[in-house]
């Protein structure tokens, strides 16, 4: 269900749109002369926008979770929360994959959950809509001594904060008219934060994007927020009449690379096939998580410097089995950013067809031209970037063979994964392709 890749200046990340919404604001790019500090920044959002901060107005909200042109989509939820404190409050979450219901007054604590595993995704967009900001994510930015310029400008210019790592990467991007999130990217966690509103004294994104693969958009949108009052009837929906015993309770933890590794009862050495064309060599990143009996459920692409090796990758992954883990005497799930070099031999005979840029056009819709930064280059220029489509026409990777500076690539690979393809048909069979993109600063 999620397969995505590309290289970008070397460095394994995972091919989110995420992080390129510091890209699209052009031409309002910001270009404030002062700086700001990205802790001071991200307090200062949490501050004008987090619904669940204390002191906060009571709520009652609904969101639905989809996937754009999707109806079938396993990307569907309902979640529905009614808030008096961070320590009174009840949150329903309904999907296909797993429902829960929690219910948290004071000490007492009721969970119900129809499954033993809580998805990501799923979890990322109740912190999305709730938080914002993971709080282990939070934690780190508020030491961080980073200076970014000063957001300024409307709703539609950004100011970015860009922290590599070795594997892992963090785009934080603020909007210009209050200097609100824009966008949050990590391996493991992203959103894009759209359609702010007032609600009491708070600005709030009722859109919340995602977009986990190439040409999928996954949205949560808020289509209830009132304040609530406390009556005697609703005070009842708090009410724990009993409460859950701490290892009923599903939790997560996120561990380091060498802990998951330890951890498994398999070898975590991969087989790589051969491959058609593409690098030799090289490296992939994956985003596991495994439920509290340590099986993997979750095998999420985090970027790989040649895209025929990332489903060979998952696949091997998800069968490993790891020892049960155990945070503070109670079960719970983990999850890991994990790295992996590849080597690898080339078989011509699983090379696939190569199409032009005119050939590919023409199997597109929902054509959406790149929008550069500002002086990326000279009028005319032309950039290449390369494109994957499968056999049913879905878009599997984007990357970047001329090894175009960051923010082109960015902006061209937020564009192309909007677009939608037919099948490429040769001798009557819909064939998997590679084709070269050809774009020009305007």
């Amino acid at each position: 269900m999620r397969n995505s890749c590309f290289n970008l200046d070397s460095s394994l990340m995972r091919a989110t749109s995420i992080i390129f919404a510091c890209l699209l604001a052009a031409p309002g790019f910001a270009r404030a002369a002062d700086s700001r500090s990205l802790a001071d920044l991200t307090q200062q959002a949490l501050q004008q926008s987090q619904l669940t901060l204390p002191g906060g107005k009571p709520f009652h909200l609904k969101a639905i979770i989809t996937e754009k042109d999707e109806p079938d989509s396993d990307y569907s939820a309902r979640i529905e929360e009614y808030w008096v404190s961070p320590s009174k409050w009840r949150r329903v979450i309904t999907s296909s994959d797993f429902s829960q219901t929690v219910i948290e007054n004071g000490d007492a604590v009721s969970e119900k959950n129809d499954d033993d595993y809580f998805p990501v995704w799923l979890r990322n967009f109740v912190t999305a809509i709730t938080d914002e900001v993971p709080a282990s994510m939070l934690d780190v930015l508020k030491g961080v001594k980073s200076q970014i310029p000063a957001p300024s400008g409307s709703e539609n210019s950004s100011s970015c904060a860009n922290l590599p790592a070795k594997v892992d990467r963090w785009v934080i991007c603020f909007e210009g008219s209050h200097a609100l999130f824009h966008s949050v990217f990590s391996k493991g966690y992203s959103a894009e934060f759209l359609d702010y509103r007032k609600f009491g004294n708070r600005w709030v994104p009722y859109i919340i994007l995602d977009y986990p693969e190439p040409g999928t958009t996954v949205q949560a949108q808020i289509t209830e927020l009132t304040e609530l009052t406390v009556t005697a009837a609703e005070a009842q929906l708090f009410e724990v009449r009993q409460a859950t015993p701490p290892d009923q309770r599903i939790s997560s933890v996120r561990i380091d690379e060498d802990t998951m590794r330890k951890m498994s009862l398999d070898s975590t050495d991969i087989s790589w096939p051969s491959v058609g064309e593409g690098l030799l060599k090289g490296g992939c990143a994956v985003y596991v998580s495994a439920d509290r009996a340590g099986k993997v459920r979750e095998v999420l692409p985090e970027g790989c410097d040649n895209a025929a090796m990332e489903e060979p990758l998952r696949q091997a992954v998800m069968k490993w089995h790891l020892r049960p883990a155990v945070s503070n005497g109670v079960p719970v799930q983990v999850e890991a950013l994990l790295g992996f070099p590849f080597q690898t031999t080339l078989d011509p005979s699983k090379s696939l067809p190569e199409l032009s840029d005119a050939e590919v056009r023409a199997l597109a819709s929902d054509i959406v031209e790149p929008v550069f930064p500002p002086d990326s280059a000279p009028k005319g220029t032309e950039f290449i970037v390369q494109i994957s489509v499968d056999e049913t026409g879905k878009l599997t990777g984007i990357q970047n063979p001329h090894e175009l500076k960051s923010a082109v690539f960015l902006a061209a690979y937020t564009a192309v994964g909007k677009w939608h393809f037919k099948p490429y048909v040769k001798d009557g069979k819909p064939q998997y392709f590679h084709a070269d993109l050809s774009f020009h600063m305007q």
